[in-house]
């Protein structure tokens, strides 16, 4: 079981950055590979970057060389560097742990724990 917690969201101009932040608790984080999604309104959710325990990342190709993920297991704790933010990023992001070997997949359905999400609104 792990708990996790998201911040760092907010509201930013297009061509903004924000890093977004999910701290981890419970049991045993460093074997769990963790995963940002996003919801915008009226969308499904999708999953938008994941990292592996020893930082092997994927990301779907809207957010390639913008967004970059990454773990600090010392601290329990993911992040998401989003630079050059523009508009179509404005969405409910969301933090997700999973053991399953296909997390690469980025499916929402391989993921088990969530946290809460952060709201991420970026204006034009």
């Amino acid at each position: 079981q792990v708990q996790l917690v998201e911040s760092g969201g907010g509201s930013v101009q297009s061509g903004g950055s924000l890093r977004l932040s999910c701290a981890a608790s419970g049991d045993r984080y460093t074997v769990y590979y963790m995963a940002w999604f996003r919801q915008a309104p009226m969308k499904e959710r999708e999953g938008i970057a994941a990292v592996s325990p020893v930082g092997g990342t994927k990301y779907i190709n809207t957010v390639q060389d913008r967004f970059t993920v990454s773990r600090d297991n010392t601290k329990n704790l993911l992040y998401l560097q989003m630079n050059n933010l523009n508009p179509e990023d404005t969405a409910m992001y969301y933090c997700a742990a999973t053991r399953s070997s296909e997390w690469w997949l980025l499916a929402q359905n391989r993921y088990t724990y969530w946290g809460q999400g952060t709201q991420v609104t970026v204006s034009s």
